[in-house]
């Protein structure tokens, strides 16, 4: 079992910058790949980034490709998600989410474990 839970969110204005984190318990967060998903008023929620287990892997939305970027601290059992140039668009809920699952798993039914979220609302 793992526990996920993200902090970071909040607001910023167009053009700004957020670092989201979520630290997971557990002695086995090394032998998870971990993603990143957001999800806004009305839509689905949506891919953002994924990075495998050792951290030597990242895969990005299209989206957000060039803006964010994940990493890891598995000694922290931590997953960051750093936010650069945030849009409007970019206002969402976001999720951490662990995955047994191997290479850059995009899809949200493959993971394991999901954590509450956290609010990122960025202003124009």
């Amino acid at each position: 079992q793992v526990q996920l839970v993200e902090s970071g969110g909040g607001l910023v204005q167009a053009g700004g910058s957020l670092r989201l984190s979520c630290a997971a318990s557990g002695r086995t967060f090394g032998t998870y790949g971990m993603g990143w998903f957001r999800q806004a008023p009305g839509k689905e929620r949506e891919f953002v980034a994924v990075i495998t287990r050792s951290g030597g892997g990242t895969d990005y939305a299209d989206s957000v490709k060039g803006r964010f970027t994940i990493s890891r601290d598995n000694a922290k059992n931590t997953v960051y998600l750093q936010m650069n140039s945030l849009k409007p668009e970019d206002t969402a809920v976001y999720y951490c989410a662990a995955t047994t699952g191997f290479g850059y798993v995009r899809y949200g039914t493959q993971y394991d474990y999901w954590g509450q979220g956290t609010q990122v609302t960025v202003s124009s």
